[in-house]
């Protein structure tokens, strides 16, 4: 099988650096383009390329296209690559939100190539059946990624009490805000602190959550969602506390859990007693869950990855795969 040329937009970025790595050891991928705004002509790690400007970039010679740019920096991207053939990945938020309304509301200016939603949503352990073959795929961010496989089981078996709030407590490496740093994000600032932002619902990440939340069952509670950014460079901790529906107990969660997610290669779930933490998944692909029965109606969810990985680069591998019909690990190191 000859190999599928692949482009990465905003290569020198974290997630894009993490794209170019999974992808050169890829056994069915070839780099042939890396962009970047602000290292031109510099080496691209472990390759023979250069970074070149984004406008520079063929998407004519390459049949995958990955896009790790800023939110409102793809779409156009997304749909001159789509009319020269090639496929996309697109690791922004353009593409995430199901109609232009809820981008509107969620992000606050007009979307660019609004005919192009919906697009499917990129998490395959949710809608593996909408992306083979799919020309184009919104990976998911990471705080939605790690809160929806958390919840997924449950979902899936009706098991929240309708209408109650789901709270969940999630904690960012460095990483997650991107390269350039802030009086907020660089790591300095944030040595020895941990510091809460965009708390209660005010975060884009809820717009999105509740979304995909709603597409397996319209009757649960609002999200109230707290992010944090942690003193360490790389993964992602969410801690999610829900109420079940009387006729579910916490104690019979494992069970369900471990069932939904037993052929899953990309998620583990800890046996009972044990705490999830991000030792388990930093620089690793998958996401790793543990859980916690309170009482007999409350439930305690840890799921972690790392923010870079399944949060943004291995999941795109991941969409990659399945786009093409690859073994949807090909290049990734399954949890299971």
């Amino acid at each position: 099988m000859m190999a599928i040329r692949a482009g990465v937009y905003g290569a020198s970025g974290y997630a894009g650096g993490e794209l170019v790595a999974l992808l050169n050891k890829h056994p069915a991928a070839r780099l042939v383009f890396a962009t970047s705004g602000s290292q031109l002509g510099k080496a691209v790690p472990e390759s023979d390329l250069q970074f070149i400007a984004h406008e520079d970039a063929r998407p004519q010679n390459v049949e995958a296209v990955f896009l790790a740019l800023p939110h409102g920096a793809s779409a156009g991207i997304a749909r001159a690559a789509l009319e020269e053939g090639a496929k996309v990945i697109d690791l922004s938020a353009d593409f995430r939100m199901n109609s232009e309304a809820a981008w509107r509301e969620w992000y606050g200016t007009a979307h660019q190539q609004p005919d192009l939603l919906p697009v499917p949503y990129g998490l395959p352990e949710i809608n593996r059946a909408q992306l083979h073959g799919t020309a184009l795929v919104a990976v998911p961010g990471c705080y939605p990624t790690t809160t929806l496989l958390g919840l997924y089981p449950l979902l899936l078996a009706k098991a929240l009490a309708p209408g109650l709030p789901i709270v969940v407590d999630a904690k960012s490496g460095a990483s997650g805000a991107g390269r350039t740093p802030t009086s907020m994000t660089h790591l300095p600032e944030l040595y020895a602190n941990l510091v809460p932002y965009k708390t209660g619902r005010s975060h884009r990440h809820v717009g999105e959550i509740e979304q995909e939340l709603h597409k397996l069952d319209d009757d649960i509670g609002p999200v109230l969602f707290t992010p944090h950014l942690l003193p360490i460079d790389r993964g992602l901790l969410a801690s999610i506390t829900v109420t079940l529906a009387p006729e579910f107990n916490a104690a019979e969660s494992q069970a369900l859990y471990e069932e939904t997610f037993d052929t899953e290669p990309m998620v583990r779930v800890l046996p009972a007693g044990d705490q999830a933490t991000i030792a388990h998944v930093a620089r690793r692909d998958g996401c790793v869950i543990s859980l916690v029965p309170v009482l007999d109606r409350w439930l305690q969810i840890t799921s972690v990855t790392d923010n870079l990985r399944k949060g943004a680069a291995s999941q795109a591998v991941q969409n990659f795969n399945l786009m093409f019909g690859l073994t949807e690990t090909a290049g990734l190191t399954p949890e299971s």
